[in-house]
């Protein structure tokens, strides 16, 4: 069997959609849900599945054995690449940002037992890694690999994730997703059905930049987006993976109400964010919002 015919066969769980009940929801006449991405697998979960999905494809159409791709030392990427390899009959190679820590921790105790080559560079040689000069480095020391960017996003990722809004079974307005490296709220963009809004929740400080790169991998990816996309880039809560007392507080009290475990970096971000333009009278009354939950909910990779 090939690559692809197993990619294309591949098992997953359906992502269930959990309602949530809550009185702000209900004095402004909204529906909301979280869509359980992170339930469709246990190891490449969410919108990894998606932007490895037809990258694992294209890989075995140009011949290449082995994945190699970029991330930090706690990266659900990493993660998910060394699990994608594993299964799909890849090597893989993590090049992993700042010095190495001993003992692994949990992510990369389980990249390495999914026989993941893990090599660290420097943060500064870390920021060439979309530089031909340094890729063309990383080919003499690794060979005829096959390059997956940081977060797996390019034009691949593009194609899985503008999949994602055609799962879902009931009719809704607006679609929401957390933003880091611009794949998936690219994907959404491309597949958004008519007559929906997507919104992104950017993570990272100063990510305007996510506007322009959006639009180059919707280019890339020869899309035509229908222009009903908004970024909102004031609740990154001070940058990747930070937080303070009043996004903590959030988070606690929700889950807490919802017997969920949503995470401080990714979905906390983007669930504080919709509560607020909620109380601002954003949305309009009697429609249905669709949060995209992709990553693990807290603890479920560490616990691995």
């Amino acid at each position: 069997m090939t690559v692809e015919e197993k990619v294309l066969s591949f098992p997953l769980k359906q992502a269930p959609l959990v309602k949530i009940s809550d009185p702000l929801l209900k004095k402004n006449k909204l529906s909301l849900y979280i869509k359980r991405e992170d339930l469709i697998h246990p190891y490449i979960f969410g919108n990894k599945w998606y932007k490895l999905k037809y990258n694992l494809i294209e890989a075995e159409k140009q011949n290449k054995k082995t994945l190699l791709t970029f991330g930090g030392a706690y990266s659900n990427h990493i993660f998910a690449v060394a699990a994608a390899g594993s299964i799909f009959g890849f090597k893989t190679i993590g090049i992993i940002r700042g010095e190495e820590h001993l003992p692994f921790n949990p992510v990369l105790n389980f990249a390495k037992k999914r026989n993941m080559l893990i090599n660290y560079v420097s943060r500064t040689d870390y920021r060439k890694r979309a530089d031909e000069d340094f890729i063309s480095k990383l080919h003499k020391v690794y060979g005829n690999f096959y390059l997956l960017p940081e977060g797996g996003t390019n034009e691949f990722a593009v194609k899985g994730c503008a999949e994602i809004p055609s799962t879902i079974d009931i009719n809704y307005e607006y679609i929401c997703t957390a933003c880091g490296t611009g794949g998936t709220i690219a994907g959404l963009i491309a597949g958004a059905l008519p007559g929906t809004k997507v919104l992104g929740f950017p993570v990272l400080k100063g990510a305007n930049f996510l506007r322009q790169k959006t639009a180059e991998l919707l280019s890339q990816s020869q899309s035509s987006p229908s222009g009903n996309y908004e970024m909102f880039m004031d609740y990154h809560f001070g940058g990747y993976a930070k937080s303070n007392n009043t996004l903590l507080s959030f988070i606690r009290d929700f889950n807490k109400k919802n017997n969920f475990m949503a995470d401080s970096i990714y979905f906390g971000k983007m669930l504080f964010g919709i509560y607020d333009l909620i109380r601002k009278g954003y949305f309009i009354k009697n429609k249905t919002i669709i949060a995209i939950n992709s990553a693990p909910v807290e603890n479920v990779v560490l616990s691995v």
